[in-house]
C-alpha cells in the first residue's frame, strides 16, 4: 500500500494539523506499533498508531456516534462568542461533526460522524427522516394547541406552513413531538405563534437511534444493526453494509 508521512496520515484521520502532529511527535506522544514515532517516518494505516496512549482509528474509517448535547452547548465549530462547543465537548480520536443541528439552550440526542454522505442526507428535509422531542411549555396545554401544532403551523417571518406532524400530550404543561423537517428552532416558533413559550426541549430519538440511558455529555458508537438501519433510511438508494 501507498506510504505517507505520519504527520499528513494524523491530518487526514482528523486528531489535529499536521503541525500539532508534528509538535505531538516531536513530544513522544505518538507510538507506531508500539515504539516512539520519529519526525518524517512513513505509515501506510495497517499499523497500530497511538496518541496519546489511545489507538487511532484508520482515515477512511467511518465512526457513527450518539451524542447527549447537553443545556448551554452550542452546535458550531468556529465561533469565538461559544462559551462551549461542540467540538470542544466530544474528545474522540477520529474528527466528527454534527449532522443536524439542536439550538444551545435545547438538549438531547445528536448524531455526529466523520461520513459526509451521511450529513448530507440527514441535513436535507427531503429525506423526511423523524425525530422526536419531549417538549414543556409555560402554559397549560389544550386540545386547540395540540390540534395545531399537528396540522402544521404557519410561521410568517419564515414564509412557510410547518409539515404535518405526530404530537401527544403526555402532562399537563409536557408533550412530545416527531418533526420530519429542519426548520431553525422550528418547536419554538411553532410554540410561540399559538402563543406558548418552550421551557425544555429534549431530543429523544433521531430515526431509530434512541437516546436512552445516555446521560448529558456521553456519547456511544453506533453499530451493528442500529447502524445499518440508519443508513437504509437516511442513504435511500445508497444502503452499505458494515
Amino acid at each position: 500500500m501507498e506510504k505517507e508521512r505520519l504527520n499528513k496520515y494524523l491530518a487526514a484521520c482528523g486528531i489535529c494539523s499536521r503541525r500539532d502532529a508534528d509538535r505531538l511527535i516531536q513530544e513522544g506522544r505518538v507510538t507506531v506499533n508500539g515504539k516512539r514515532a520519529e519526525m518524517g517516518m512513513l505509515v501506510n494505516g495497517n499499523e497500530r498508531i497511538s496518541v496519546n496512549g489511545k489507538p487511532v482509528h484508520g482515515k477512511n474509517e467511518k465512526v457513527i456516534l450518539a451524542y447527549y448535547k447537553p443545556v448551554g452547548v452550542t452546535c458550531t465549530e468556529k465561533d469565538r462568542f461559544a462559551d462551549k462547543k461542540i467540538t470542544d465537548m466530544v474528545k474522540f480520536p477520529v474528527r466528527v461533526t454534527y449532522a443536524g443541528r439542536l439550538d444551545k439552550d435545547s438538549e438531547g440526542l445528536m448524531i455526529l460522524t466523520n461520513d459526509g454522505d451521511l450529513i448530507d442526507a440527514m441535513m436535507r428535509g427531503s429525506t423526511g427522516h423523524e425525530k422526536e422531542y419531549v417538549v414543556k411549555v409555560n402554559k397549560e396545554i389544550t386540545e386547540e394547541f395540540i390540534r395545531k401544532m399537528g396540522a402544521g403551523v404557519v410561521l410568517p417571518e419564515l414564509g412557510i406552513t410547518t409539515r404535518p406532524c405526530v404530537i401527544e400530550q403526555i402532562g399537563k404543561f409536557t408533550f412530545k413531538i416527531i418533526l420530519t423537517q429542519g426548520v431553525n428552532r422550528q418547536i419554538r416558533r411553532m410554540a410561540k405563534a399559538l402563543g406558548y413559550q418552550v421551557n425544555a426541549i429534549k431530543r429523544i430519538r433521531v430515526v431509530n437511534v434512541q437516546l436512552a440511558d445516555l446521560k448529558p455529555g456521553q456519547y456511544r458508537q453506533i453499530s451493528g444493526d442500529e447502524l445499518q438501519m440508519l443508513y437504509n433510511f437516511c442513504m435511500k438508494g445508497q444502503i452499505q453494509k458494515f
